[in-house]
């Protein structure tokens, strides 16, 4: 596991919502959340953003979008977690030899990232990557 710097969290919640702007609009306005990045797809919908509090955030986005988080949260209720790992490939291979459900294997994002998925024994959805984005002190 990596540490970090204090100004980026290792562990995202992530959260996907059936009007995604509109939940966006409740943390941000509500609750107090600042937006860090919204991505939208070419319908609208939010493909992936950051919300930061403090000196943690969540990501989130709309329920199906068709990618490969959407699919595999299907039947997993709306929650996942996202945590920074150093190397994604050394940490999926005990992934692996430890039973785990692989969803998706390590894959080089377009945004940089290297990531995969796996499911719990429980079924909940848990991504490990090298995705950290910095979060501004207020």
């Amino acid at each position: 596991m990596t540490g970090t710097d204090g100004r980026r969290p290792s562990i995202y919640p992530t959260v996907l919502y059936a009007d995604a702007k509109a939940a966006i609009e409740q943390l941000t306005e509500a609750f107090g959340f600042s937006s860090l990045a919204v991505y939208e797809g070419e319908d609208g919908s939010v493909v992936h953003a950051e919300l930061v509090q403090g000196n943690g955030a969540v990501m989130l986005g709309s329920k199906g979008s068709g990618g490969v988080f959407d699919s595999a949260m299907k039947d997993a209720g709306t929650t996942g977690v996202y945590v920074v790992v150093e190397d994604v490939d050394a940490h999926h291979r005990r992934a692996v030899e430890h039973g785990a459900e692989i969803l998706m294997p390590p894959t080089d994002q377009e945004y940089g990232s290297r990531d995969y998925m796996a499911r719990d024994v429980e079924g909940n959805v848990w991504s490990f990557g090298t995705y950290a984005p910095e979060i501004p002190l207020s």
